[in-house]
């Protein structure tokens, strides 16, 4: 029960701010979880605060002239609300034997409506089986491909932090979106006509089980770490690239603790295996919640990318969401630009706050139509600029 918690929200106005946030990060007795790490002035921070450690938190805030705002005031309600359009819908699809597009839905669900899609879409749709996660879950991939071998492709991967409910939300939604109109769209035609869209919708099985049977707020993997009685490491703190730099952490039970070593979590490993197999991935593409904002590499340097001037010319034009390099080693997408990917994005999906994690499920269709806009967008660019 998370009840009287509450997400409190600092809009940091000094480096030192940050290195204040960054050492509360780090305080175990007061068991913070910050929604919004302190990685940037340009950023605001948001951290869950658990009920018994409200007054020490605060406390610290004011002696050090932090000022915040307290944008939700009891957690647990919106929890209960979730959980209560949950079982409303359950019913309803039971009862119509109907999917809703605008819900939450299980693992188990998602993975049964998968095979449905395949089965409407035999000649577009296939589903791979790319390996099992640490608690032996198979890790399904939609393709979407008219023909031919190893073709140039598009990669995509939602829910890789289990929290993030709205991330393969839309995912279930962008893969129906590119099912039913192929052969009516023509650009996404086109674009099916000369390559392929790998999609991921649950990268993280795990702990997406996880959030829905015992802790909402998860985050990471469910791995043991040896030695320790926290479990599951940050699935994108966990790449090689810049393994263990700055905006990782190196304490198991952080929420981004990066792992032992790089690509030490099998739901990371089964991703690496199948991109350098495949070895012409155009493009990769890793949606997140919640900020709303358009990320390019690199997080683990505080220097350009070869593409910059490119990664951002052609793409202010995607969405509203502003284009940002977040400072976080061990991502995917820096990984998949090293690889030689070039146009490698992450998406922060709705909201800025307001809701954080637990964005209401009326929110999931409009979200994921305009993520839409600006995955073909990128697409379509990356089609029309070969490499």
């Amino acid at each position: 029960m998370m009840s009287r918690d509450q997400v409190i929200r600092v809009n940091v106005q000094s480096e030192e701010q940050i290195r204040l946030l960054q050492a509360l990060e780090t305080e175990e007795e007061w068991k913070v979880d910050f929604w919004l790490h302190p990685v940037s002035t340009e950023l605001p921070v948001d951290i869950r605060v658990p009920r018994s450690s409200l007054s020490p938190v605060k406390e610290y805030l004011a002696a050090h002239s932090i000022p915040f705002t307290i944008m939700t005031e009891n957690l647990q309600e919106l929890l209960d609300q979730e959980k209560v359009e949950m079982e409303e819908n359950q019913m309803k699809e039971r009862s119509t034997r109907s999917f809703n597009f605008g819900a939450y839905h299980s693992l188990d669900t998602i993975y049964s409506w998968m095979d449905t899609l395949v089965a409407q879409y035999p000649n577009l749709v296939t589903k791979q089986d790319i390996g099992r996660s640490y608690e032996n879950r198979p890790m399904y991939v939609l393709k979407f491909s008219t023909g031919g071998y190893k073709r140039p492709a598009v990669w995509i991967d939602t829910g890789i932090h289990a929290r993030e409910w709205v991330s393969p939300a839309t995912g279930v939604w962008t893969a129906n979106k590119i099912a039913t109109d192929y052969g009516s769209d023509a650009s996404l035609t086109s674009l099916l006509n000369t390559m392929d869209i790998y999609l991921l919708i649950l990268a993280n099985p795990d702990g997406y089980v996880y959030t829905h049977t015992s802790d909402r707020m998860w985050r990471k993997t469910r791995s043991h770490i040896p030695g320790y009685t926290c479990r599951g490491v940050d699935p994108n703190r966990n790449w090689d690239a810049g393994f263990g730099g700055p905006g990782a952490s190196s304490y198991p039970c952080s929420e981004s603790y990066r792992g032992p070593s790089a690509h030490s979590e099998i739901e990371v490993k089964n991703v690496v295996n199948l991109i350098e197999s495949h070895g012409n991935f155009k493009a990769f593409i890793s949606v997140h919640s919640y900020s709303q904002l358009l990320m390019y590499p690199y997080g683990y340097i505080c220097s350009s990318v070869p593409h910059q001037a490119e990664l951002v010319r052609h793409n202010t034009s995607v969405m509203s969401f502003p284009l940002f390099s977040d400072q976080a080693s061990g991502g995917s997408i820096d990984w998949s630009y090293n690889l030689g990917i070039k146009y490698s994005f992450a998406f922060e999906l709705r909201d800025t706050g307001r809701y954080g994690f637990i964005l209401p499920a009326d929110q999931i269709i409009p979200t994921a139509s305009e993520t839409w806009l600006a995955l073909k967008h990128i697409m379509e660019y990356v089609r029309d600029h070969p490499y």
